[in-house]
Protein backbone atom coordinates (compact mmCIF):
# COMPACT_ATOMS: atom_id res chain seq x y z
CA UNK A 1 0.00 0.00 0.00
CA UNK A 2 1.26 3.27 -0.89
CA UNK A 3 1.86 6.00 1.79
CA UNK A 4 -0.32 8.10 0.84
CA UNK A 5 -3.03 5.60 1.20
CA UNK A 6 -2.06 4.53 4.87
CA UNK A 7 -2.47 8.10 5.70
CA UNK A 8 -5.78 9.02 3.83
CA UNK A 9 -7.04 5.20 5.56
CA UNK A 10 -5.45 6.49 8.69
CA UNK A 11 -7.48 9.85 8.68
CA UNK A 12 -10.67 8.30 7.50
CA UNK A 13 -10.54 6.49 10.72
CA UNK A 14 -9.86 9.04 12.87
CA UNK A 15 -12.49 11.41 11.66
CA UNK A 16 -14.97 8.74 11.65
CA UNK A 17 -14.59 7.80 15.44
CA UNK A 18 -14.95 11.21 16.30
CA UNK A 19 -18.36 12.45 17.02
CA UNK A 20 -20.26 13.94 19.68
CA UNK A 21 -18.13 13.07 22.73
CA UNK A 22 -19.59 10.75 25.84
CA UNK A 23 -21.96 12.43 28.03
CA UNK A 24 -19.58 12.52 31.47
CA UNK A 25 -21.13 10.24 34.21
CA UNK A 26 -22.36 12.09 36.83
CA UNK A 27 -22.44 10.79 40.51
CA UNK A 28 -25.91 9.85 42.40
CA UNK A 29 -29.09 7.51 41.32
CA UNK A 30 -30.14 9.75 38.33
CA UNK A 31 -33.24 8.42 37.25
CA UNK A 32 -33.55 5.52 39.46
CA UNK A 33 -35.89 5.15 42.29
CA UNK A 34 -36.61 3.46 45.66
CA UNK A 35 -37.09 -0.11 44.77
CA UNK A 36 -34.92 -0.07 41.85
CA UNK A 37 -32.18 -2.68 41.51
CA UNK A 38 -28.68 -0.78 41.58
CA UNK A 39 -26.33 -4.45 41.21
CA UNK A 40 -26.20 -8.20 42.50
CA UNK A 41 -24.75 -8.50 45.87
CA UNK A 42 -22.01 -10.76 44.47
CA UNK A 43 -20.63 -8.47 41.96
CA UNK A 44 -19.54 -6.20 45.18
CA UNK A 45 -16.31 -7.77 46.48
CA UNK A 46 -15.18 -8.05 50.12
CA UNK A 47 -12.96 -5.62 51.03
CA UNK A 48 -13.43 -2.88 47.89
CA UNK A 49 -16.50 -1.90 45.58
CA UNK A 50 -17.54 -1.22 42.47
CA UNK A 51 -18.68 1.65 40.84
CA UNK A 52 -22.63 0.86 38.76
CA UNK A 53 -24.00 2.61 36.24
CA UNK A 54 -27.12 4.43 37.44
CA UNK A 55 -29.93 5.55 34.30
CA UNK A 56 -29.74 8.90 33.98
CA UNK A 57 -26.05 8.67 33.19
CA UNK A 58 -25.26 8.60 37.01
CA UNK A 59 -23.29 6.49 38.63
CA UNK A 60 -23.12 4.89 42.51
CA UNK A 61 -20.31 3.32 44.31
CA UNK A 62 -21.17 0.25 46.06
CA UNK A 63 -18.73 -1.23 48.89
CA UNK A 64 -19.00 -4.13 50.68
CA UNK A 65 -16.23 -3.39 53.57
CA UNK A 66 -16.85 -6.50 55.68
CA UNK A 67 -18.48 -9.71 54.30
CA UNK A 68 -22.22 -9.02 54.28
CA UNK A 69 -21.99 -5.00 54.67
CA UNK A 70 -22.75 -3.35 51.48
CA UNK A 71 -22.88 0.65 51.81
CA UNK A 72 -23.11 3.24 48.49
CA UNK A 73 -21.75 6.83 48.23
CA UNK A 74 -22.51 9.14 45.35
CA UNK A 75 -19.08 8.97 43.83
CA UNK A 76 -18.75 12.53 43.40
CA UNK A 77 -15.75 14.06 45.23
CA UNK A 78 -17.28 17.20 47.73
CA UNK A 79 -14.21 19.37 46.67
CA UNK A 80 -14.98 19.91 42.80
CA UNK A 81 -17.02 16.82 41.80
CA UNK A 82 -14.69 14.17 39.90
CA UNK A 83 -16.00 11.04 40.34
CA UNK A 84 -13.81 8.51 43.19
CA UNK A 85 -12.19 5.24 42.43
CA UNK A 86 -13.60 2.29 44.14
CA UNK A 87 -11.44 1.59 47.40
CA UNK A 88 -7.92 0.20 47.15
CA UNK A 89 -5.74 -0.48 50.13
CA UNK A 90 -8.66 -0.09 52.44
CA UNK A 91 -8.87 3.65 50.85
CA UNK A 92 -11.42 5.79 48.75
CA UNK A 93 -9.33 7.92 46.55
CA UNK A 94 -10.04 10.84 44.08
CA UNK A 95 -7.92 10.78 41.21
CA UNK A 96 -7.77 14.19 40.69
CA UNK A 97 -6.60 16.11 43.94
CA UNK A 98 -6.08 13.24 46.13
CA UNK A 99 -8.69 13.30 48.90
CA UNK A 100 -9.22 9.92 50.42
CA UNK A 101 -12.20 8.81 52.17
CA UNK A 102 -13.48 5.81 54.65
CA UNK A 103 -14.94 2.82 52.91
CA UNK A 104 -17.14 2.01 55.25
CA UNK A 105 -18.86 5.68 56.58
CA UNK A 106 -17.44 7.68 53.59
CA UNK A 107 -16.23 10.42 55.76
CA UNK A 108 -12.70 12.37 54.28
CA UNK A 109 -9.56 11.01 55.49
CA UNK A 110 -7.45 13.48 54.38
CA UNK A 111 -8.15 16.90 51.61
CA UNK A 112 -8.28 19.10 50.47
CA UNK A 113 -12.09 17.74 50.62
CA UNK A 114 -13.21 18.83 54.18
CA UNK A 115 -16.61 16.70 53.98
CA UNK A 116 -17.07 12.78 53.23
CA UNK A 117 -18.82 10.99 50.46
CA UNK A 118 -22.50 11.56 50.55
CA UNK A 119 -24.03 7.88 51.68
CA UNK A 120 -27.19 6.65 49.85
CA UNK A 121 -29.35 4.23 51.39
CA UNK A 122 -29.40 0.90 49.86
CA UNK A 123 -30.62 -2.83 51.18
CA UNK A 124 -30.15 -6.41 50.20
CA UNK A 125 -33.39 -7.88 48.64
CA UNK A 126 -32.37 -11.71 47.85
CA UNK A 127 -29.46 -11.79 45.49
CA UNK A 128 -29.56 -8.17 44.75
CA UNK A 129 -28.80 -4.98 46.88
CA UNK A 130 -31.91 -2.29 45.94
CA UNK A 131 -32.61 1.60 46.19
CA UNK A 132 -34.09 1.61 49.97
Amino acid sequence: MERRSVLLCGLVAALSACGEPAPRKTGGVGTARVGDRVTPAASVPVGSGVLVDMPGNAQLLVVQPRSGEFRAFNPSCPHVGSLVNPPAGGVITCPLHGSTFDPSSGAVRKGPATSGLTEVAITLSGDDLVLA
